[in-house]
């Protein structure tokens, strides 16, 4: 499946022509890696499953608190290798986007949203389609100052897809939203954070230094409660004022029993620094 799993003493990686994943755990935090910078990191069917299946055991593993998503090399990822996917003289069954797409990058895009762990992803070069889109959904975008976010479908002929009608008008409006994707306008990193389409845009040189001080952040952060509020924040979009107060009370009664919800009141009362354990 194209899966490298290691420790970080030892990253790994796989080099084939359908690209790889590597997928490191480093203490509580687990790094996923596009590993194709031959190809930009376009992804492959394979790097997409190995995505889908890092991402599923995550969501159920205890033990971390936080995911961090790059590309290797120059850019972050030009989005599904298309030319890949249609390569052969033999057509595909009628239907085949219908079957395949959702198990596939849509899957990618649904468990990043809904994972309730913070997601963080640093950006250098280009992130194109499906690979602006990872970006998009991640909670907290690192992006280089001179990247390119670039919603290119109509110009391939096709129109949107992986969450793009969605997350953009939200992220940045519905005018914005259009001269993305109706217009194909490239955004780079310094606009794409005026517009709040991500966290930040620092200098190139600043990336993986701003993403590791954001991500020791939220590894040492209470990692229920920041979850809870992840997936209240997401259930409030389409939610009326009471329906989303309603999810804030059961979320708020689930956080309070947990052991860092003690440590954070101890800390209060003793004019400490909160020690949490994730627990």
């Amino acid at each position: 499946m194209g899966i490298t799993v290691a420790d970080s003493a030892d990253p790994g990686s796989v080099s084939a022509a359908a690209g790889s994943v590597t997928v490191q755990r480093d203490g509580a935090l687990l790094r996923l890696t596009l590993q194709r910078p031959e190809r930009r990191n376009a992804l492959s069917p394979p790097m997409t499953a190995t995505l889908v299946e890092a991402l599923t055991a995550a969501a159920s593993d205890d033990t971390l608190r936080a995911i961090h998503l790059r590309g290797d090399g120059a850019d972050f990822c030009t989005g599904a290798d298309w030319v890949a996917t249609n390569a052969g003289d033999r057509r595909p069954r009628t239907g085949d986007l219908v079957r395949r797409i959702p198990q596939a990058a849509h899957r990618v895009i649904e468990l990043l949203h809904t994972i309730q762990l913070p997601v963080v992803c640093s950006v250098q070069g280009r992130a194109v389609g499906l690979g602006a889109n990872l970006a998009l959904v991640a909670d907290f975008t690192i992006a280089a100052d001179d990247a390119v976010f670039w919603e290119p479908f109509l110009e391939r002929g096709f129109s949107p897809d992986s969450g793009s009608t969605w997350l953009l008008p939200r992220l940045v409006g519905l005018a914005r939203a259009r001269r993305m994707l109706l217009l194909g306008e490239k955004v780079n990193g310094a606009h794409a954070q005026a517009w709040g389409l991500i966290h930040q845009a620092v200098p190139p040189a600043q990336v993986d230094s701003t993403a590791e001080e954001l991500l020791a952040r939220l590894t040492t952060g209470p990692t229920v409660a920041i979850g809870l509020t992840k997936q209240a924040l997401n259930f409030g979009q389409a939610a009326t004022l009471p329906q989303a107060m309603s999810q804030e009370l059961f979320n708020l009664e689930l956080s309070c029993r947990t052991g860092d919800f003690k440590e954070g009141l101890a800390a209060f009362e003793q004019r400490r620094p909160p020690e949490f354990t994730g627990r």
